[in-house]
């Protein structure tokens, strides 16, 4: 069986000093911390820092905070310090952490399956406007990110919140982060199956469980029965991606070791199909196997894909098969291509009883908290009380009658909220950039908003599915990698030999139909002034070379660099 946390190495002999000691992995008796990371997880559990919060440093302040809790396990209940304001980009990489820390925190509220009800969103922008001077930012992955929150103030936050059933409860860490759901799921007229009971058993059992709270990594997971392929299965930990089989009907196709940062891979499909009762339990099975047989030696290789490549599937799988859940899983299909390139759920779309729900876009998941009370004011006039956010950074109001819809439309409109968004808006996605994140070397958010403003007026006919992710460090939040045009933040050299903020270009990455990573072209970098410039430009060459019906992603595949750059 596997090693349990905890088990005593005494099997594995005394290495001399400055020996290789493998990759840390539980499984094969190496328990002594290989990092810093490691030691202060065996020191004290990251969930054990709540009682600290609410009883110390929330009352003694920001310098009360015992540095291990402030840049390790505070993450463990959503808390980051964030970027302290005008430290240039050029800093980064220079300046030790306590020199790039602000004394104010981002908190991320987790939205397991991206369901929220007008009550819950309402709480949302409440706290936003006590706390958080208005900010309030929708993310890739469903959830919501707090700035400027004070450490005298989370106790309260949180008492908020889980009064009406959010959590922030590993939020951020080495721990099982959100799950991510259909946002469509158990409504719409096309879904395989719906994954929400699947998605609230891991909830209960895993988040908040010690036997998980010390992972070597992040663990991303998703979950999701709709055709559209909604939740970027490709690129999670984990994921449960809607299938048919032949013999014993709808169930999910499991999926392991996708990842993207400065080291992207693809998941790897196991070939097995799990029915809905079961999810559960392989989902247990697969974060235990993280956790026993992880890499814990070195950060940068310890997330599960370098196992799952390691391993290969096969092997992973008799791992999971023998070990862990005592029984073979059923062989089973792959999941179908989706029909359609757009798989955000914005626009006007029937359900299966009849309603409606209806999609919208803010501006690269960038909202407040004023519009995040106006929202569910709107979507309780229009609808049932239920919302949802995608993994596009859009949100969705469930259950409109046909006569409400043109009503709630022209609601969210005059909030600037697009249900008919332009392709540019609809597809550009930005991480938190630089105005609060420490890792990041540029601006992302401003730098998108104003880029979908120009490519509006320039190109005001192109009506192609266009995906323009922003990043504003190589770590790949906002999934540049798999864009038709991804940006990733660096630092560049202008006409005038100056350095400034600008981008690395990958044209040609997706998900869903062909996934795969994008292209780069040698030496194409522009400045962030440069960018609408480029990107227009190379949008009108796509619409003079492609083929008839030939995806962006396609003709970047094929183009010349001259045609790209």
């Amino acid at each position: 069986m596997a090693a349990t946390p905890g088990k005593p190495a005494t099997a594995t002999p005394r290495r001399k000093a400055g020996r290789h000691r493998g990759e840390g992995q539980w499984a094969v008796g190496h328990f002594t911390p290989l990092n810093g990371n490691e030691q202060f997880k065996k020191d004290d559990d990251g969930l054990n820092v709540r009682t600290r919060i609410e009883t110390i440093y929330s009352k003694r302040g920001f310098d009360s905070i015992d540095p291990n809790d402030l840049r390790g396990r505070m993450r463990w209940w959503g808390l980051y310090t964030q970027r302290k304001p005008g430290i240039d980009g050029g800093k980064t990489a220079i300046l030790e952490p306590e020199e790039l820390d602000d004394e104010y925190f981002m908190l991320r509220v987790r939205i397991d399956g991206g369901r929220l009800t007008t009550e819950q969103l309402r709480v949302i922008g409440e706290i936003s406007q006590e706390f958080a001077r208005g900010t309030a930012d929708i993310t890739d992955r469903q959830n919501v990110q707090y700035h400027w929150i004070r450490i005298e103030d989370v106790p309260e936050i949180w008492e908020r919140l889980e009064a009406v059933g959010l959590s922030t409860t590993e939020a951020c860490g080495d721990t099982p982060r959100v799950i991510l759901g259909s946002p469509v799921a158990g409504i719409a007229e096309d879904e395989i199956i719906d994954g929400t009971p699947a998605i609230e058993e891991i909830q209960r059992r895993i988040v908040g469980n010690k036997a998980f709270s010390n992972l070597p990594r992040k663990f991303k997971s998703a979950i999701s029965g709709s055709p559209l392929l909604d939740v970027a299965h490709e690129i999670n930990d984990i994921a449960f991606v809607g299938v048919n089989h032949p013999e014993h009907g709808p169930g999910f196709d499991l999926w392991v070791g996708g990842g993207l940062s400065t080291n992207p891979k693809i998941g790897v499909r196991l070939g097995a199909w799990v029915p809905l009762d079961e999810v559960p339990d392989v989902y247990e099975g697969v974060i235990s196997i993280f956790r026993d047989y992880g890499y814990r030696r070195l950060r940068t290789r310890a997330r599960l894909k370098f196992l799952v490549a390691d391993w290969g599937a096969e092997k992973f799988r008799q791992v999971l098969e023998d070990e862990y859940l005592g029984r073979p899983l059923t062989d089973g299909p792959a999941p179908e291509q989706p029909v359609q390139r757009w798989r955000d759920h914005v626009g006007v779309h029937r359900q299966k009883d009849g309603r409606f729900y209806v999609g919208f876009a803010p501006r690269v998941g960038r909202v407040d908290g004023a519009t995040l009370t106006k929202i569910a004011e709107v979507a309780e006039a229009h609808g049932s009380g239920r919302l949802r956010t995608t993994a596009e950074q859009k949100m969705i109001v469930l259950d409109v009658e046909e006569s409400q819809v043109e009503s709630l439309v022209s609601a969210l409109e005059s909030l600037d909220l697009r249900v008919a968004p332009s392709p540019f808006r609809r597809g550009t996605m930005a991480c938190t950039g630089i105005e609060f994140c420490k890792l990041a070397i540029v601006e992302t958010k401003a730098r998108g908003a104003a880029l979908i403003d120009e490519l509006e007026r320039r190109v005001p006919g192109f009506d192609e599915p266009i995906t323009i992710n922003i990043n504003g460090c190589p770590n790949a939040c906002a999934r540049i990698q798999v864009a038709d045009i991804g940006l990733k933040g660096q630092l560049v050299l202008d006409e005038n030999g100056e350095q400034v903020e600008g981008f690395q270009v990958h044209l040609g990455g997706a998900l869903g139909l062909e996934a795969g990573f994008g292209r780069k072209v040698r030496g194409l970098k522009v400045t962030s002034a440069e960018l609408p410039d480029y990107v227009e430009r190379v949008l009108k060459r796509f619409q003079a070379e492609r083929a008839d019906g030939e995806r962006f992603a396609t003709w970047a595949a094929r183009a010349s660099e001259e045609a790209l750059s």
